[in-house]
């Protein structure tokens, strides 16, 4: 079995998602008494969200390429990063280690394909669904069009995420603000819905939709331990 190394604290919240998924899958997978290999960094994400909001961008591709330097030298055979929005700096940090990095978007991909779906909504951080690292992935690498909510409907996720979920808060009322998000989408003619941030899982599931939900923290953590398993 492979190493897993994880950038996380992304939030810590999403990491302990993962962390619990990937030893649930490993034993899944392998039996007994298996559990996943795992090196795992976990930010204090008061500093990273410090430097998102400063858009700070250099300084905080820095920081993660630091980490994931060190990730590979304590032993990771690849990586993961715990976090849709950190994916802007993938090539970054993919340029500066000599190990591989598992793209949360191309698992996802993988997945949306595998039910055979062309059009699917994107729910995350702003960042994620304003800049184009993700839509823009997902489009030219894998032939999926991406639709997002209108202005306001961003703020209110984004609020969300960042003033509730990250901080460990469920809020019902905010449950069904996603919901009604999302039903919009579905009739601009969304055949599925990309969970697009690590932390949206806390709060959507399944039942809660009328149309496949695509959770990227389960995505993405179970890929990373079918990576692990492969000769």
């Amino acid at each position: 079995m492979k190493t897993i190394g994880i950038i996380g604290g992304l939030s810590w919240e999403s990491t302990l998602v993962y962390y619990k998924i990937m030893n649930e899958y490993a034993k899944e997978k392998l039996g007994g008494y298996h559990s996943a290999k795992i090196i795992l960094y976990s930010f204090d994400f008061s500093e990273v969200h410090f430097l998102q909001v400063k858009k700070e961008w250099e300084k905080l591709a820095d920081v993660l390429i630091d980490v994931a330097k060190r990730l590979q030298k304590s032993g990771a055979d690849f990586l993961v990063i715990a976090s849709n929005t950190t994916h802007m700096f993938f090539n970054d940090i993919k340029k500066s280690i000599s190990i591989p990095v598992l793209h949360i978007a191309d698992a996802t991909a993988a997945t949306i394909k595998d039910k055979g779906l062309k059009r699917v909504g994107l729910l995350g951080t702003k960042l994620t669904m304003e800049k184009d690292f993700y839509i823009r992935r997902l489009e030219s690498k894998h032939g999926i069009e991406t639709i997002v909510p209108g202005k306001k409907d961003r703020d209110v996720i984004n609020n969300i995420i960042f003033n509730e979920l990250v901080l460990g808060r469920i809020k019902e009322s905010s449950r069904e603000k996603l919901i009604a998000i999302i039903e919009s989408l579905v009739k601009r003619g969304a055949e599925g819905i990309i969970l697009g941030c690590t932390e949206i899982p806390l709060l959507i599931k399944q039942n809660d939709v009328s149309v496949p939900i695509f959770n990227t923290t389960s995505i993405h953590a179970k890929a990373a331990v079918d990576y692990a398993l492969r000769d």
